[in-house]
């Protein structure tokens, strides 16, 4: 019978659960509070002004509300413990947000293009006026929720999505704003949805890299940022490993610090815990990988047993390492 040595040391590193709600709770919920109160101002504003460019641009703001909603609710549910059944506890719930998020803008923006075509062809007077103080108040609000998100956007996907789609609608109420000015100065009433159409554009632009990694992200592709090569050849270099396969690497959530490895490796005379504990933190030091698991096989024993193995083929001296 193969005898198998487990370690399961953690170097130091601590699998404490985030808080409930995630770190940005706060930001969460007053963008959400100062968007919805926007979207009903904007809509309102919109329809009274005659302005495809507000009403576009408050179909947009309705579904960052939804976006900030899921994003929110996904993060309270990775600070969620694991179960028996959930063994890898909730963190994917902010993948599957994003990519939910980034469905339903791409269906927003199908609406909002039908909206603007019509406007286009039956263009109507704009308030200018309207159009410049509602849109200079979206300025406002989205700034402000974007600021919120700024500190955590470089490390967690569904964090960047809240804070690009904010700094994006920024960007757009300016481009409304200076749509408002020019409709009044020079009475072109077709230049509204016009701008509309280039702010559909824009938006889709800019969400097509979130859309992208949020893709990759549910297909548990290697992150952003790990060459799989490179970790290759670093677990090749450790000391009397022979060779490398089942290299796996992928991210448990959409945080840069969720990243999970697995692994075989070929070692005569398998490995001791020192060993095993050495290769996983010089993983976490050289990759930021967090959360490893290693099997050695003794490259003295007749092959690894993969699938296919019978009980009647003697099976090598493995040892695993989980970090």
């Amino acid at each position: 019978m193969p005898h198998d040595h487990h370690d399961h040391s953690h170097a130091g590193h601590v699998h404490a659960a985030p808080p409930p709600g995630g770190a940005f709770s706060m930001a969460f919920a007053v963008g959400i509070g100062l968007n919805l109160a926007f979207v009903i101002a904007e809509t309102i504003g919109g329809l009274a002004a005659h302005s495809a460019a507000l009403l576009a641009d408050a179909g947009h703001n309705l579904s960052d509300v939804l976006s900030l909603g899921l994003a929110w609710g996904a993060a309270w549910l990775a600070g969620r413990r694991s179960t028996a059944r959930y063994t890898y506890g909730y963190k994917g719930a902010t993948i599957q947000a994003a990519l939910l998020n980034a469905a339903l803008l791409y269906a927003a923006l199908g609406f909002i293009l039908w909206e603007t075509i019509d406007h286009l062809r039956h263009p109507a007077p704009v308030n200018g006026w309207s159009v410049m103080i509602l849109a200079g108040i979206g300025i406002a609000v989205n700034g402000i929720t974007a600021y919120l998100f700024r500190a955590g956007q470089k490390s967690d996907v569904n964090v960047r999505g809240a804070y690009l789609h904010m700094l994006t609608d920024a960007l757009v109420s300016v481009g409304v704003v200076l749509g408002g000015g020019l409709v009044m100065w020079t009475g072109w009433t077709w230049l509204d949805p016009i701008i509309s159409l280039g702010i559909l554009v824009m938006i889709a632009v800019s969400s097509w890299a979130l859309l992208r990694d949020t893709v990759r992200l549910g297909l548990q592709a290697v992150p952003n940022g790990i060459d799989l090569a490179a970790v290759q050849a670093f677990l090749l270099k450790q000391p009397d490993v022979t060779s490398v396969h089942d290299l796996h690497i992928w991210s448990l959530s959409s945080g840069d610090h969720d990243t999970a490895l697995t692994a075989h490796l070929v070692r005569p005379g398998g490995a001791d815990a020192a060993w095993l504990s050495a290769l996983v933190k010089g993983l976490e030091t050289e990759f930021h990988i967090h959360h490893s698991t290693v099997q050695v096989e003794d490259g003295h024993m007749p092959g690894g047993c993969h699938s296919g193995c019978h009980d009647s083929v003697p099976a090598p001296e493995l040892a695993t390492a989980s970090h």
